[in-house]
């Protein structure tokens, strides 16, 4: 189930150390839980802040979606060889109730794989273990380089 830094590609690099996690993940306070690649699912952790927080107090919407897009993508990722890579094509976001700041857990599962496309589905679950958003995406897989 697992953490197996020495596999290839981009996903295990990050997880290992050898390259710096992306920008946005930093921002978003992205954190592995768990990781099953031969499964397809992913469990992340997020740290949302106040800086995340919309007029009325609660974790604006769009971050909720970044949030989901770094749990769907990571789920295939943590999959590919190290030549390739998988761009969300489209995402598709419901908001089920509010998200108060603090840790938020994503998780991320792949529904179908195709040769060049897949199906991705998940979940965030807020600080009070209750699910405020779901997603589902499509993504493409790629040859990078």
């Amino acid at each position: 189930m697992g953490m197996d830094t020495q596999r290839p590609g981009l996903f295990w690099d990050v997880q290992a150390g050898r390259v710096p996690p992306p920008p946005a993940a930093v921002t978003l306070g992205w954190e592995l839980v768990e990781v099953d690649p031969e499964e397809g699912t992913i469990q992340v952790a997020f740290q949302a802040g106040e800086q995340f927080v919309n007029p009325v107090g609660v974790i604006q919407g769009g971050f909720l979606a970044a949030m989901l897009d770094d749990t769907l993508g990571p789920a295939l990722v943590a999959t590919l060889p190290e030549n390739q890579f998988a761009p969300t094509l489209d995402l598709h976001v419901q908001f089920l109730r509010p998200a108060r700041p603090g840790r938020l857990l994503g998780y991320g599962r792949i529904v179908k794989r195709g040769r060049d496309v897949c199906f991705l589905a998940g979940e965030l679950v807020g600080p009070d273990g209750k699910t405020v958003a779901v997603a589902t995406a499509t993504a493409r897989i790629q040859t990078t380089g």
